[in-house]
């Protein structure tokens, strides 16, 4: 014998969201957690960090830009780290970081903070007309 169908409910159904009734899924991980930031914030925090410990002893550098940019927009035989640009009229100096040719050059977080750290002193003692050791002695020993 069959069994009839029961008449609607005239009161609503809770809604699901997928035919096994599991609900919309949650975010992997919660956002205070490192893996929920992409790799460009957390090279944006690299290069932040690094900027951070270089003000501190040159308090000039708070008037420099600091940018971050996927690739570099020239065609050159080597690929550049980074690169920097005078003040003039229009702009305040800046240091460009290129974040796609770090990666490709490190292996894990600690390699590209050293990497980060290395090409934001270059740029900045290039700017100051410096050498680099003298704007960050640890230059080259970490």
């Amino acid at each position: 014998m069959d069994s009839p169908v029961p008449p609607r409910s005239p009161e609503p159904r809770p809604r699901r969201r997928d035919r096994h009734g599991r609900g919309m899924r949650g975010p992997v991980a919660p956002p205070q957690v490192p893996l929920s930031t992409s790799r460009s914030e957390s090279f944006r925090d690299l290069v932040r960090d690094s900027v951070d410990r270089l003000e501190r002893r040159w308090p000039q550098l708070a008037d420099v830009e600091f940018l971050v940019m996927e690739v570099p927009g020239t065609l050159e035989e080597t690929v550049p780290l980074g690169s920097s640009a005078p003040a003039d009229k229009d702009h305040p100096a800046r240091i460009l970081v290129y974040r796609r040719p770090v990666e490709i050059r490190t292996k894990g977080r600690d390699d590209r903070a050293l990497l980060v750290h290395e090409v934001v002193v270059e740029q900045v003692a290039e700017l100051l007309g410096l050498a680099p050791e003298s704007v960050d002695p640890r230059y080259g020993q970490e």
